[in-house]
């Protein structure tokens, strides 16, 4: 299904007013998901009612402090159809599901939120999973 570009527009800006890339195409995805170093953070980003009130918060929360990925990109699933079919292809061992977090480092996949552990959670509850995740493979803000 593809949606009217200016309803998700909103939903975009969400997520790239807070530093997100948004990888609208397959060699885009590919630029970012095939580097052999640091860590890229990709969401796949979706109308969904979970993703506007639960997923996007807790992606605000989670970024505020402490380690953060080095690259934040995002998909939209309804949208750039190509685009979020190729970033799946990196999720081995997930299926589909709009919206979802993927942590990578170095190259491989290393944390996943999909769209059932975000459902009926809070958006501090979804930063609490992803600081953890941050805390444990990305480096820490360097201190000016």
């Amino acid at each position: 299904m593809r949606y009217d570009p200016r309803q998700v527009q909103p939903m975009r800006d969400e997520l790239t007013k807070i530093g997100f890339e948004e990888l609208k195409t397959v060699d885009a995805v590919d630029g970012a998901l095939t580097t052999t170093s640091g860590t890229v953070l990709v969401v796949v980003n979706s109308v969904c009612g979970c993703a506007a009130g639960l997923a996007r918060p807790g992606l605000t929360l989670a970024l505020k402090d402490g380690p953060r990925p080095e690259r934040l990109t995002t998909v939209f699933a309804g949208m750039d159809t190509e685009a979020t079919e190729r970033a799946r292809s990196f999720f081995v061992g997930y299926g589909p599901s709009s919206p979802s977090m993927a942590l990578f480092k170095d190259g491989r996949l290393v944390h996943m939120l999909e769209r059932r552990d975000i459902e009926g959670r809070d958006a501090e509850e979804i930063a609490g999973d992803l600081r953890g995740a941050f805390q444990q493979h990305c480096t820490p803000p360097k201190v000016a």
